[in-house]
């Protein structure tokens, strides 16, 4: 057990936490593209109309299925192409303690829950909509809240995969 604690600590030491923040990101994405499948089949949802809908079906009906729990939207931009879900609750957040560190900039660089954004990107990109998504604050990190931030860049083309004209 001391052989693990002593490599998680070099980890630490040796300032990796982007590497942390981009596999946790690899890990949502790949969890989200196959997600969706299992959302779009037990709730039969049909494509929705806007961003502002799909804001919608994720708090209240995603989050609520998979986590339970319900954030909320928030932050709507005047183009309807941004908005922040805020989580009043973090299930992945409940059991952790973030390395104690002389590095400040582990507490800066770190996110935790950045699987999250994998997960809605991933998911996202399966039903055509290209995003990017990011968190702003985490309580985990001694914020106020914990806002996740997500922006429309593009709503990508459907297209029949070649030969199955």
């Amino acid at each position: 057990m001391s052989k693990i604690r002593t490599t998680g600590d070099d980890i630490w030491d040796n300032g990796v936490e982007k590497i942390v923040n981009q596999q946790l990101d690899k890990m949502g994405y790949n969890i989200g593209v196959r997600l969706i499948e299992e959302f779009l089949a037990k709730t039969g949802a049909q494509r929705c109309s806007s961003f502002r809908e799909t804001a919608d079906m994720i708090s209240k009906v995603a989050f609520k299925m998979f986590l339970n729990i319900t954030p909320s939207v928030e932050n709507f931009s005047q183009d309807g192409k941004c908005f922040s879900i805020i989580l009043h609750e973090n299930p992945l957040a409940e059991f952790v303690e973030l390395p104690v560190t002389s590095d400040p900039k582990i507490q800066k660089d770190l996110w935790y829950s950045q699987l999250y954004c994998g997960v809605l990107r991933g998911a996202l990109q399966m039903i055509q909509l290209d995003t990017d998504v990011y968190f702003v604050q985490d309580t985990l990190r001694g914020d106020e809240k914990t806002e996740i931030r997500l922006k429309l860049i593009k709503i990508l083309k459907d297209e029949v995969p070649a030969g199955e004209d």
